[in-house]
């Protein structure tokens, strides 16, 4: 009888050890799917997105990142601010997976990065000018010194695109690809040496203007435009890149996006979202 039992407790012992390192193994197995993806925020946009290396970025994009990586359990989403000119580098050569920065839709990087179909957000486009300056609209800046804009960026493709549709009204845009911060570039502005800056609004311009107090005014908007994020471009990426864009439809569908819309600019900006 007691061989009996004795034998009934190795078995119960070695069923338990099994279950135990089947459990141990399945977990293992499951850590190792679940994949890390780097991701590039904008360093200096508040409330569209800051925070620099080292420290967890905030924001709207953040949030929705995070929410994204939430219905996205086989991916570790991992975020670091950084500089514009940084994102799209370190995007290119694959340093990171994914850069958010209120990016627009452009045929320059629709061929080198892979794009979602649906938008992370949607950004009005304003001219900061003086105070004083009487610059209210696009016609208002002929003769004026624009302060110059991202080379084969959304705003340089805009300024572009109403210049064609306006030939009677000359405005003089350049391009650069110098990514000196947008609180800089205000206080060019403030001082007169530009006339005015085009930008879209939801990086941040009316806080760093109301925390330094400075004389320039925003116009209303003269365009609107939806935002994208920009993914490396990749054969693993390109399932990456369905994962998000079902995400994105999702969060739009349940409102999250409107919510973190109303938390980060005080408006649902997913009413211009297409």
């Amino acid at each position: 009888m007691s061989s009996i039992k004795s034998t009934s407790r190795r078995s119960f012992s070695l069923a338990v050890a099994g279950v135990a390192f089947a459990l141990a193994t399945a977990g293992l197995s499951h850590a190792e799917d679940v994949r890390t993806v780097k991701i590039a925020t904008a360093a200096e946009s508040k409330p569209l997105s800051w925070g620099a290396i080292g420290v967890e970025p905030q924001g709207y994009e953040p949030d929705v990142l995070k929410a994204i990586n939430a219905k996205l359990p086989q991916y570790k989403f991992e975020m670091e601010g950084a500089a514009d000119i940084a994102q799209e580098t370190g995007l290119a050569t694959g340093k990171y997976d994914i850069a958010t920065g209120g990016y627009y839709r452009a045929p320059a990087r629709e061929k080198q990065f892979l794009i979602p179909e649906s938008p992370i957000g949607a950004s009005l486009i304003k001219i900061y000018s003086r105070k004083d300056s009487g610059i209210n609209e696009m016609k208002d800046l002929v003769g004026k010194k624009i302060v110059p804009v991202t080379a084969g960026g959304g705003i340089y493709k805009f300024a572009t695109a109403w210049q064609e549709k306006n030939p009677d009204f000359k405005i003089e845009i350049t391009a650069s690809s110098a990514g000196i911060p947008y609180p800089d570039r205000l206080k060019e502005v403030e001082n007169g040496k530009y006339d005015a800056l085009v930008l879209p609004s939801n990086l941040g311009e009316q806080t760093v203007i109301d925390q330094q107090k400075l004389e320039v005014k925003a116009s209303e908007p003269v365009a609107i435009n939806n935002t994208f994020v920009l993914i490396h471009r990749s054969e693993e990426n390109k399932a990456l890149s369905a994962d998000i864009d079902k995400a994105l439809k999702e969060l739009k569908a349940d409102g999250t996006l409107a919510k973190l819309s109303q938390k980060w600019f005080g408006e649902d900006i997913t009413t211009y979202m297409k």
